[in-house]
């Protein structure tokens, strides 16, 4: 069990002005931001940053979304964080989301979900390695 996970706001949330909406939701979930920066991804880094699904039907769709527009990264720390926070962002299908959940109040589908959360410890560190040195970590 790690206590830092990794999430972004996509472009879906962010042009939709939610940022600061997801934020205070994430905070009030007592997890604490030890890292974060406003970013565009180039369609390069999308696709290296979801190489995992690379073979997937939706993998080009994805990346092209993922490379629209800006994106808000961020490392969260919190006990058993991986898991509280898959928690409360929702299922990937709005419709399927919990009510209260991040993707239930802010995404209008399954492509546009509104945000990203880690599913496993070992790739939280992982996607956080990705965006952010150690430098730029409280």
């Amino acid at each position: 069990m790690s206590n830092r996970t990794f999430t972004m706001i996509k472009p879906d949330a962010f042009a939709s002005q939610y940022t600061g909406a997801i934020l205070q939701q994430i905070e009030a979930a007592g997890f604490k931001i030890v890292a974060m920066k406003a970013t565009r991804l180039s369609e390069s880094k999308a696709g290296e940053f979801y190489a995992v699904h690379k073979e997937r039907p939706f993998y080009g769709e994805l990346v092209a979304f993922m490379s629209s527009g800006p994106i808000v990264a961020a490392i969260l720390e919190k006990e058993n964080a991986v898991e509280d926070f898959r928690k409360l962002i929702g299922a990937t299908n709005p419709a399927n989301a919990e009510e209260g959940t991040i993707r239930k109040k802010f995404a209008r589908s399954v492509g546009e979900n509104a945000i990203h959360g880690s599913d496993s410890n070992e790739n939280a560190k992982i996607e956080g390695d990705f965006f952010f040195s150690a430098f730029e970590r409280i």
